[in-house]
């Protein structure tokens, strides 16, 4: 592991313990510069191709999954490790499915269903977006359809 701060590739872990997201966190010191930093390590899986809309194929994107819950969490009370577990749940449904291509409906619909027992305004705003609601009557609907399944 080369040190961030000198770049010596002579680094020694001092410590190793598992995070909370399956993957292990180690603490190192830069055997040059005496420096200490932490790294997380984390199991890559084989992740599926994404088909969109369009019929075009592109690799599983963490990080687009995440944004897109975040924007729809934006000002509303939701911890970011609620997040965290949300885009961990998805992307383990994503493998479960065991598949090498996933069609991007199958994984908006998985983000929809996180975010309805998530938080109902996110859920709305993911909505939105995701179901091309497109006027207020079609989002009355799906608002009055989430009421109706409290």
């Amino acid at each position: 592991m080369q040190c961030p701060f000198c770049q010596a590739a002579d680094t020694k872990v001092i410590d190793s313990n598992k995070n909370a997201h399956g993957g292990v966190r180690r603490r190192r010191v830069c055997q040059k510069c005496g420096r200490r930093f932490s790294t997380i390590e984390r199991v890559v899986e084989s992740l599926p191709l994404v088909i969109k809309r369009g019929g075009r194929r592109e690799a599983f994107n963490r990080d687009k999954v995440a944004e897109g819950i975040r924007i729809a969490c934006a000002k509303r009370p939701v911890a970011a490790a609620d997040i965290e577990r949300l885009v961990d749940q998805v992307e383990a449904q994503v493998v479960a499915l065991n598949k090498p291509e996933v069609s991007a409906r199958e994984i908006g619909d998985m983000v929809l269903e996180g975010l309805r027992k998530l938080d109902e305004v996110a859920y709305i705003r993911y909505a939105i977006v995701y179901l091309n609601l497109k006027d207020l009557e079609s989002v009355k609907a799906e608002i009055e359809k989430l009421l109706s399944e409290r």
